[in-house]
């Protein structure tokens, strides 16, 4: 069991109002009401803050790679904006992570997908959410593609 499973760390949500509630409510019924978003499935992951060692909860889209078992992938998309999203500079500082999907909470390891398999993966996710290509054309920096790999 993990501290974040734990409760060893406190967890704050996202400074964003729609994301905290969404989150929420995911908390709130299991992911019954949250997991799936305007048509597309979402959890919740969390991060440790990379200075202040709490952790962060967001809800994100997300994909399943059926090349691995247990293998979940998400984008640090920031919708197209020019700066990583903090959940993502905070997995790249610690890679050990926490995820609930649905009523499943689980801890994990995250990785950043590089050369052919980002782009194998980028097109999984793509397709999961297709504004990821638009995103894509408003900024000059390559939208990470996190793998998160569940841990036994």
């Amino acid at each position: 069991m993990s501290d974040l499973q734990s409760g060893s760390t406190p967890v704050t949500d996202s400074p964003s109002d729609w994301v905290a509630e969404h989150t929420k409510r995911y908390l709130a019924s299991g992911g019954a009401d949250g997991h799936d978003w305007r048509g597309v499935p979402t959890l919740l992951l969390v991060t440790i803050g990379r200075t202040s060692g709490i952790g962060r909860r967001t809800a994100l889209i997300y994909g399943v790679d059926d090349s691995v078992p247990g293998r979940y992938v998400v984008v640090a998309s920031k919708g197209g904006a020019p700066e990583h999203p903090d959940w993502y500079l905070n997995l790249v500082a610690n890679p050990a992570v926490e995820l609930q999907v649905k009523d499943d909470v689980f801890a994990g390891t995250a990785s950043v997908a590089q050369g052919a398999e980002r782009q194998r993966l980028w097109g999984l996710m793509a397709a999961i959410w297709p504004d990821y290509n638009t995103y894509a054309t408003k900024t000059d920096r390559e939208i990470p593609v996190v793998i998160i790999d569940r841990r036994a």
